[in-house]
């Protein structure tokens, strides 16, 4: 086994440190979210984390890790005797992007619980973890019902396993980490509110500080023993400061001055429920016990919701998580008490002063911490442009030429969004898990049997026991129990969801800017990215305009990416639809190959109309037939606007084997029947 990167070795990341140890003080506080850019030593930290945890005492044997003092009466090995057990190092167990739910949770053998009723059970990662650290690197990428399983656990402290009624419950207590990068894609907000505490990492911009970072690293990789003993002593500090924090812990005392400072600073930053009140209570109690003290003071409860709350003020998936100081310290003074404030002038004092300003506080001391995550306010963009032009060579719609020298148009603001109805991928998909098209998936209603291909996951009981009847007599049954083969077991199908790649190709030509009309194109695309927010899709973003098509996002998880991108798309000059399309074209085949079981869906926003080179609307009409000759579903939505419609976009639509919409049927009842149309006009197609 490799030597691990010192925990006191990493340079700066102090809320990312901090946090980290005061989850090892006392797991209950709900563990950590890392996010941050790549290369910021999210993953070091936490790795190097494990060789500071205490040891733990063991039941000999025990796969579950129950404690001796108090072992659990419903262990799977048990039941075990109160007594000594054996000491070993606490575990930090790493749950892959790509682990199946049977590795998670473990697994049952079915086969041996219906023919000999015996509970054989294989266990998963979170009785590895019981008791140690449960690590998930990119978090935001995990399926969501694996991610619903690991909280759940986190949460209740066990873990159930149920197979057609057969259900072993084991222990799972584990201080639970993840990290990931927002550029990857966000998590859900419930189950961002599931983290206890969150941090915001970044790559510092000092260059002192970064060449010490260089220099530690590659010490580290010259030679990793002899640099980790040169640490050790800071390691053992660290080790037995934990230690006696967690001895201190039980006598801290949470008074209601701080409570009261608790209750009104989540009631003022309007966060959802109750668990954020008690996430800052536990931290609270915990920084107190680190700083060696009794008594929660107020530095205590700011330090608390800095860490507990940012990530509970996201009211949509496109807001940035961050925490306004200024209002969390003119809170604090305001519902203040006298016997919880000592004058010291502390970040929690009511003349707001900062007294980290008067020395250079240690970049590498392990209980650093107290400042903001990074975060990204508001896009205030500037005032909506108004009365724009076309760009130069594009004729306006009222068929008056353009003013000399009109160029490119400042970018606008997207109009506000509403809700859409599906729009979906027709036929039966097996892709990822998501909530727009149909597929066939591990969760969801049952519409058949099959026999096993591999492990057996989910037993379709019914068809296992019909054909396991008719051999009961050639395999000598005798008693009440039911004979069961292996090649009687039957695999459920399963029919729900799945998630699609939602490839948007926008035209941000001159003619776009008209009106205003792209304020309201961009509020309608705006409108489907939550939507594929929502329902777990992957998107891209292709525009077009002057001479060229280009890819302005990659295919991503990252919705709120394709949002920022949106936000300053700009406008002007000709109409190259036919570039657009093939550029879009060769997005999908690329994509094909990355992940050929993701279905593709193709929302062009555009009024139809094609300019520049030879025959524009004819080599428009050769582009899209090449969506057509390969299946891809597609939805155009017409952004022609005035009294004199010349319906470009709805026989592109069907030059494309899909069907078109107006902005105004995007946000109409009407859409209702769009998904019909669209299998309808693929199903004539084929």
């Amino acid at each position: 086994m490799s030597t691990p990167f010192p925990f006191t070795a990493v340079v700066g990341q102090d809320d990312l440190r901090l946090a980290l140890l005061l989850n090892a003080v006392s797991p209950a506080v709900g563990g950590v979210l890392v996010r941050g850019e790549k290369g910021t030593a999210k993953s070091t930290a936490v790795r190097a984390l494990s060789a500071l945890m205490p040891e733990v005492d063991v039941v000999a044997g025990c796969r579950f890790s129950c404690a001796p003092a108090a072992p659990d009466p419903a262990c799977p090995d048990g039941p075990h005797e109160v007594g000594a057990g054996v000491g070993r190092p606490a575990r930090m167990v790493e749950l892959p992007v790509g682990a199946s739910e049977d590795r998670l949770v473990g697994a049952l053998d079915i086969e041996r619980a219906l023919a000999e009723g015996v509970k054989a059970f294989e266990p998963g990662l979170l009785a590895d973890a019981h008791r140690g650290i449960l690590y998930v690197d990119e978090v935001n990428l995990l399926h969501d019902h694996l991610v619903d399983l690991l909280l759940d656990a986190a949460a209740m402290g066990a873990s159930y396993v149920e197979r057609e009624g057969v259900s072993v419950r084991h222990a799972a207590r584990f201080l639970l980490v993840g990290t990931m990068n927002p550029e990857e894609g966000e998590l859900r907000p419930q189950l961002l509110d599931r983290f206890g505490l969150t941090v915001e990492v970044a790559a510092s911009r000092e260059p002192d500080q970064r060449v010490e970072v260089v220099r530690r690293r590659l010490a580290y990789d010259d030679d990793p023993d002899g640099f980790a003993g040169r640490w050790a002593d800071e390691e053992t500090a660290v080790r037995a400061r934990i230690v006696a924090a967690r001895k201190l812990l039980p006598s801290v005392v949470l008074g209601d001055g701080a409570l009261r400072q608790i209750a009104a600073t989540c009631a003022a930053f309007e966060v959802d429920g109750m668990r954020a009140d008690i996430v800052m209570a536990r931290t609270a109690t915990t920084l107190t016990a680190w700083a060696g003290r009794t008594e929660v003071l107020p530095e205590d409860v700011r330090q608390a919701a800095l860490l507990a709350l940012p990530h509970r003020r996201r009211r949509n998936p496109f807001d940035a998580p961050g925490l306004d100081e200024d209002k969390l310290d003119e809170t604090l003074e305001e519902f203040g008490s006298g016997e919880n404030s000592d004058g010291s002038g502390g970040s929690g004092s009511s003349d707001g002063s900062d007294d980290s300003g008067d020395e250079d506080p240690d970049p590498d001391g392990p209980d650093g911490g107290g400042g903001q995550p990074p975060q990204e306010g508001p896009d205030d963009g500037g005032a909506e442009s108004s009365g724009e032009v076309p760009a130069q060579g594009e004729p306006s719609e009222n068929g008056q030429a353009p003013s000399p020298g009109a160029g490119e148009q400042a970018p606008v603001r997207a109009a506000d969004p509403f809700r859409t109805k599906v729009l979906s991928v027709p036929g039966l998909g097996e892709g990822a898990a998501g909530r727009r098209s149909r597929a066939r998936t591990e969760h969801g209603r049952t519409t058949g049997a099959r026999r096993p291909q591999g492990a057996l996951t989910k037993l379709h009981l019914a068809a296992t026991v019909q054909a396991a009847a008719p051999h009961q007599r050639a395999r000598g049954r005798s008693g009440p129990g039911l004979v069961v083969r292996r090649d009687d077991l039957r695999q459920a199908t399963r029919e729900g969801r799945e998630g699609n790649l939602v490839l948007f190709v926008v035209d941000a030509s001159g003619s776009m800017a008209a009106r205003q009309r792209m304020s309201a194109v961009k509020g309608a695309v705006l409108s489907l990215l939550l939507d594929a927010y929502q329902r777990r899709d992957k998107v891209g973003l292709v525009t077009f305009r002057g001479s060229t098509g280009e890819v302005a996002l990659p295919p991503t998880s990252s919705v709120d990416a394709a949002a920022v991108r949106l936000e300053s798309l700009p406008t002007g000059g000709r109409t190259p639809l036919a570039a657009g399309l093939l550029r879009a074209h060769d997005v999908l085949r690329v994509e094909r190959l990355r992940d050929p079981a993701r279905r593709a869906l193709v929302v062009l926003v555009t009024d139809g109309r094609a300019t520049g080179g030879p025959e524009p609307v004819a080599l428009a009409g050769r582009a899209a037939r090449l969506f057509a000759a390969d299946g891809v579903a597609s939805v155009v939505v017409d952004c022609e606007s005035g009294p004199v419609r010349l319906g470009l976009a709805g026989q592109l639509a069907g030059e494309l084997g899909g069907t078109a919409v107006t902005l105004d049927e995007l946000r109409a009842d009407s859409i209702a029947g769009l998904v019909r149309d669209v299998q309808g006009d693929n199903r004539r197609a084929a």
